[in-house]
């Protein structure tokens, strides 16, 4: 008889937090905006043309450092 109780309480509860699990995950489909970018200004570091000559540059000094420890043949 506890089986039968525990097991149905067991179910009831399943059953509940499912419900439950669904009510909030359709709540986060409501689609609201949240813009914190009121002006709509964007900073230097957005750009990804920025991004993309700072790791040319990185990479041409860490060649040039690298290169120079060579000892030249003569």
């Amino acid at each position: 008889m506890k089986k039968i109780i525990s097991r149905s309480w067991l179910r009831f509860t399943t059953f509940l937090l499912s419900c439950l699990l669904s009510v909030v995950s359709f709540a986060q489909d409501k689609g609201i905006d949240v813009d914190i970018n009121v002006k709509k200004e964007s900073a230097w570091y957005q750009n990804p043309v920025v991004w993309v000559i700072g790791g040319a540059v990185f990479i041409l000094l860490l060649v040039a450092l690298l290169r120079g420890g060579e000892k030249k043949s003569a």
